[in-house]
């Protein structure tokens, strides 16, 4: 299997960890991985965006415009910002949750509707997933990264097994949130 994963937010939603667990989850697999983030805005609600590449063959964390399967998008105008990275085929799955990162409050307005409806359009195979009634139903909205992960574990277009998933969850998520983590990564069946 070779896949090319793109995952992108803003600081403090859990971006850098959903790349951490996709990456040990294909390690697990017997899988060669490499990887690549941008956390330098992480801490003040900048930008942040991970590439993970699997499989034979890959020479470079860094995924080329045109060549991610899969985008990961925790944020809707940081989804929209990487779709030059998705291939023609390519799947993204975003969270309809909008957080303005620093950049759009210094250019003005900012409308998530807009960018929902430009996803829409512009992508054949999107899946948003609604989190807010998951967020209600776990007591946490703090497992958003898990949730996406889940929803590209259970659509199939993560490409990994759901035991080394939770195995990677398991082995990487500290014991006080570990319930709560694997509750949200099944949370979508």
């Amino acid at each position: 299997m070779n896949k090319n994963i793109i995952l992108c937010g803003v600081g403090g939603q859990g971006t850098v960890l959903a790349s951490r667990l996709i990456s040990a989850a294909a390690m697990k697999e017997g899988l060669p991985v490499q990887s690549a983030e941008t956390i330098g805005m992480a801490q003040r609600g900048g930008s942040v965006f991970s590439h993970i590449r699997i499989g034979e063959g890959v020479n470079t964390p860094m995924i080329g415009l045109g060549q991610a399967d899969l985008v990961l998008g925790f944020e809707l105008g940081e989804t929209v910002r990487q779709l030059p990275y998705l291939k023609e085929g390519g799947k993204v799955i975003a969270a309809d949750r909008a957080v303005m990162p620093v950049t759009a409050s210094l250019a003005g307005g900012y409308d998530p509707s807009v960018m929902k409806e430009y996803l829409t359009a512009n992508v054949p195979d999107l899946t948003i997933v609604e989190v807010e009634e998951a967020f209600k139903e776990l007591g946490s909205s703090k497992v958003l990264n898990l949730l996406l992960l889940g929803s590209a574990l259970h659509t199939g277009s993560l490409g990994l097994s759901k035991q080394s998933v939770l195995s990677a969850i398991q082995e990487n998520v500290p014991p006080k949130f570990l319930d709560l983590n694997l509750k949200a990564v099944q949370f979508y069946k």
